[in-house]
């Protein structure tokens, strides 16, 4: 499979701001206060994610938003090619995201994931995206496939035309009906265990901007796209 992992010119202000341990203390005070939601199925919102300053630095990142984008299938899958994540070679490019993955394999997080949601990933690879969504894109309601151990979403814009950008939140009917929209917000998560009924998307609508965010995957061995991997 071709590296599809988006490598471009270093930036000056990226990876200057706070550093792994940082991340590490924020992000466990953080995800210690999550909100639990109970329905249609078990998932948790969290704010104040990351430090600031690391936000600005992966906002600084010179990562255009991907252009001749294929929406007419509702997945990321199609756009393999044009994503970007925080792979081996990225992180030697721009320090934050070796911050960030620094961070995300620290058995600090890996334990307050597992006290806050029960989930072990300590035997999980790590996988950290990032996204640039733009208007026209969607996502069809779907539910992660069988290799991911554990998905979150960190909401990197503070546009307040994005008011309405956060993630849905479906049933487990046969219609798979809108019960939630995850606010939209600067430095919020949101985090889930896959299973079978945890169904979520991007409903159609106007996307006023650029909706910038990080998915955080924890995945298993049988993870085939290791180009991926942080």
């Amino acid at each position: 499979m071709k590296n599809n992992t988006a490598k471009v010119q270093s930036s000056p202000s990226a990876g200057q701001g706070k550093g792994a341990e940082e991340i590490v203390q924020q992000f466990s005070k953080s995800f210690s206060s999550s909100e639990r939601v109970t329905s249609p199925y078990h998932y948790y919102v969290f704010r104040d994610a990351l430090p600031e300053a690391v936000v600005d630095d992966i906002l600084a990142l010179p990562v255009e938003a991907p252009k001749d984008m294929d929406f007419s299938k509702g997945t990321r899958e199609v756009n393999n090619k044009l994503r970007t994540y925080f792979s081996p070679d990225n992180q030697k490019t721009w320090p934050v995201c070796k911050a960030m993955v620094d961070a995300f394999k620290d058995p600090r997080i890996l334990s307050v994931i597992k006290e806050v949601t029960g989930r072990d990933v300590s035997e999980g690879q790590l996988r950290i995206e990032y996204c640039q969504d733009t208007d026209g894109f969607w996502l069809e309601p779907h539910v992660d496939i069988s290799v991911k151990l554990y998905s979150m979403l960190v909401y990197l814009s503070d546009d307040p035309a994005l008011y309405d950008a956060g993630t849905d939140v479906y049933d487990d009917t046969p219609e798979h009906k809108l019960v939630a929209r995850v606010p939209y917000e600067r430095n919020v998560g949101m985090t889930f265990i896959p299973a079978h009924n945890t169904w979520h998307g991007f409903a159609k609508r106007k996307i006023n901007g650029i909706r910038k965010s990080l998915i955080i995957n924890y995945v298993k061995k049988e993870w085939r796209a290791v180009e991926e991997l942080a």
